[in-house]
């Protein structure tokens, strides 16, 4: 008899991979042949800031696999993003070709700063695959570094915490007051070709968004069987008693500092597939501000879960585009409320709240509970 995979057999994958689908196709069809003007044509506009939805929520999963299952809160998973964005953003600037004003292919920030000639290690970033590469492993080395020499040192807990935000912000410094060379508070902008495709083309944007859906769903199904293997259920020990696990002859430090560089990674390949739709990567995105926002992300979707992360980073993420918009002055004063309310009295996220009402409902309806009382079937 055929048997569907572990990670096909399981209600919330199901339910999840649905939704996904269902998303990808209305938004993907309504673009390409939806009448202009109706419900159901959506503009590539629209495509886009959905597209960064999926990155942000790629993102929020990368930070509960250290938080939700590792119990390890990194504030600085903002900067593995950026750091990928940067990556690919560096291809996607050569691709810009030659200036008008300066008449020369290089960079505008570089033509600005009088630099005659393009730096060697921004060479190979002409091919493509090689930026994306380098978005996933720039930030895997950086994760690698710090992880080893924090781990080995046992630092764990809010020391932790405030080590990676220290790090976020002492790399935003050295971005914004340009000390690698990186168009310092500008950044990266006005990308116009991506795979010899214009960037700004419909069809482009739809292939962007389709890769931002198929890159979530495979770290979705990622995280799903690595939590099913004996990896994760160490890794779930270690957030429950890392003491008792150290005991048990295992060593914590090297599962902690792998699963640090693979959220890394993770994170690095969400912000290589922002850039090109964002169409801009400045040291604003590793501000530390970013980082409390993906623990926002998560904790209002439901920590600890596999499909919360999603779903919280794309409720706040719509509530921040609507907020900004209506009430820009109190956007801030908005998400305080929310992390407030979520942690007095949704604790769980709003898939712990979902669950706990089906529990209600359940019970409400008497399907699964028998009254002491009642008469049992007699054998």
């Amino acid at each position: 008899m055929f048997n569907l995979p572990n990670t096909l057999r399981d209600k919330t994958d199901i339910t999840f991979y649905g939704l996904l689908f269902t998303v990808l196709t209305i938004l993907l069809l309504g673009n390409a042949f939806g009448t202009v003007d109706t419900a159901f044509h959506f503009t590539s506009f629209t495509l886009g800031v959905w597209g960064k939805y999926l990155c942000y929520a790629v993102l929020a999963i990368s930070l509960n696999m250290l938080w939700g299952y590792t119990g390890l809160l990194c504030l600085g998973q903002c900067l593995f993003f950026a750091l990928g964005g940067y990556a690919f953003g560096m291809y996607l600037i050569l691709m810009i070709g030659v200036d008008p004003t300066y008449n020369t292919a290089l960079p505008d920030f570089m033509d600005f700063m009088g630099i005659s000639e393009l730096p060697s290690f921004w060479i190979p970033f002409h091919n493509p695959l090689f930026a994306f590469i380098a978005a996933i492993v720039v930030p895997g080395i950086i994760g690698f570094i710090f992880g080893l020499l924090a781990f080995r040192s046992r630092i764990k807990g809010v020391y932790f915490s405030i080590l990676t935000q220290a790090l976020t912000y002492a790399a935003a410094l050295l971005f914004f007051r340009n000390e690698f060379g990186f168009g310092g508070n500008n950044g990266f902008t006005n990308f116009k070709y991506i795979l010899g495709e214009d960037i700004r083309n419909e069809s482009t944007t739809r292939w962007l968004f389709a890769a931002s859906a198929i890159l979530l769903a495979f770290i979705y199904w990622l995280t799903s069987w690595l939590l099913k293997t004996k990896f994760g259920k160490i890794q779930q020990a270690i957030r429950d008693s890392e003491n008792r696990v150290r005991f048990s002859g295992y060593s914590t430090t090297h599962f902690k500092v792998f699963i640090f560089v693979l959220s890394a990674m993770i994170a690095g390949a969400a912000g290589a597939l922002y850039v090109p739709q964002a169409g801009i990567i400045n040291p604003g995105e590793m501000w530390p501000t970013k980082g409390l926002d993906i623990v926002v992300w998560v904790a209002v979707g439901g920590r600890g879960t596999k499909i919360g992360p999603v779903i919280g980073a794309i409720v706040v993420s719509f509530l921040k585009s609507w907020a900004t918009r209506v009430y820009p002055e109190y956007w801030l004063i908005i998400l305080g409320a929310v992390f407030i309310l979520v942690v007095l009295f949704m604790p769980d996220g709003i898939v712990g709240l979902w669950n706990k009402a089906k529990v209600y409902l359940s019970t409400f309806y008497g399907k699964n509970n028998t009254p002491a009382d009642s008469p049992k079937k007699k054998a």
